[in-house]
């Protein structure tokens, strides 16, 4: 078990490498000057070519790519040029590793950045993780033991009902009518359980949450029982019954074992996906997580901003790769070999 994790440890960091350079190729290679939208529509070419050098962009995408590990590993210094820090003291911004770059546009560094809005979008997403996994699996199983009846079919109903809305339309919804119109709830207001305690951050995050929760527990409702159904028609399910175990038995330890294995695939990466920001519901309410910091940076071309985002969503989606990995070498020991 040991090995086989070291072993896909190994490959992720691999891949994170390979992962920031293509990142890199992608985003300095293209025609786009960088340098003009980073200085602004009314520069001159002499304060583009300055804003080019400060930034480090006159530099090819592989050199700009090897400053960069450079920076995540020992950290660096803003702006680039050595004459610039030299002639001009006052303006150097020292960003300590892991240094994912400097916001020209905020005048801090992208890890600040980063560093307020990471526990709005992680609250976010583990509340909606736990909501979403509970309701899908639950309803799931429900509507595959009672296949063909109306409890099925209405679970599957209301199932392709919320999944065939938008999550802006669920969000937008929920916050005009249960909390504008009805106030059942507070309008949502992101506030941290150190700030506010645990009852006040639940409460304002239960509408952002749910909105996200009942979008994903439609498509987990419907793999759920789609996965358990399958299972239940195997022949180790059918010896299993005639053996004479009981019915609740079957379906928990040897039902629900095999069903598991795609299930924690998807939930993986549809959580890292949520850690990278979930744009449009923290637009719709106003929260200012990753996703609503994305925007930002792509209004405004905050490029440093949008290339360090970018390299947080990945390595989430490879750490989370990982970690399914290692729940299937858990679940199922035969993963290990090879």
């Amino acid at each position: 078990m040991f090995a086989y994790i070291v072993r896909r440890l190994f490959i992720g960091v691999i891949l994170l490498i390979v992962m920031s350079l293509v990142t890199f190729i992608l985003f300095f290679a293209s025609p786009v000057d960088p340098a003009r939208f980073a200085c602004g529509k009314n520069c001159s070419l002499a304060q583009i070519e300055q804003t080019r050098k400060a930034l480090g962009y006159d530099d090819g995408p592989l050199t700009q790519w090897t400053n960069f590990l450079e920076g995540v590993v020992v950290g660096r210094d803003y702006p680039d040029d050595p004459e610039l820090r030299k002639n001009a003291p006052e303006l150097i911004a020292d960003c300590a590793a892991p240094c994912l770059g400097y916001s020209r546009v905020n005048q801090v560094t992208v890890a600040s950045e980063i560093k307020e809005a990471f526990p709005v979008s992680l609250s976010l997403a583990i509340l909606a993780f736990i909501m979403w996994i509970a309701g899908g699996i639950l309803f799931g199983v429900i509507a595959a033991v009672t296949k063909g009846t109306v409890i099925d079919r209405g679970i599957v109903a209301f199932s392709l009902v919320f999944y065939a809305f938008p999550t802006f339309f669920i969000g937008l919804f929920l916050l005009k009518f249960i909390a504008i119109k009805w106030g059942l709830v507070d309008v949502p207001s992101y506030v941290s359980i150190g700030e506010g305690g645990v009852g006040t951050w639940l409460s304002n995050l239960f509408l952002p949450a749910l909105t996200l929760a009942l979008f994903f527990m439609a498509g987990y409702v419907r793999m759920t029982r789609a996965f358990v159904l399958e299972s239940m028609s195997e022949d180790y399910i059918r010896t299993a019954r005639a053996k004479g175990l009981k019915r609740g038995r079957v379906l928990y330890k040897h039902t629900m074992r095999a069903a598991l294995t795609p299930l924690v695939t998807m939930a993986g990466l549809d959580f890292a996906g949520l850690m990278g920001g979930a744009i449009i519901t923290e637009s719709v309410f106003n929260f200012n997580g990753l996703g609503k910091l994305v925007v930002d940076a792509n209004n405004t071309y905050d490029l440093p901003t949008l290339i360090g985002l970018v390299l947080l969503l990945g390595a989430f989606v490879i750490i989370a790769n990982i970690i399914v990995d290692v729940l299937y070498a858990v679940i199922d020991p035969r993963v290990r070999v090879g």
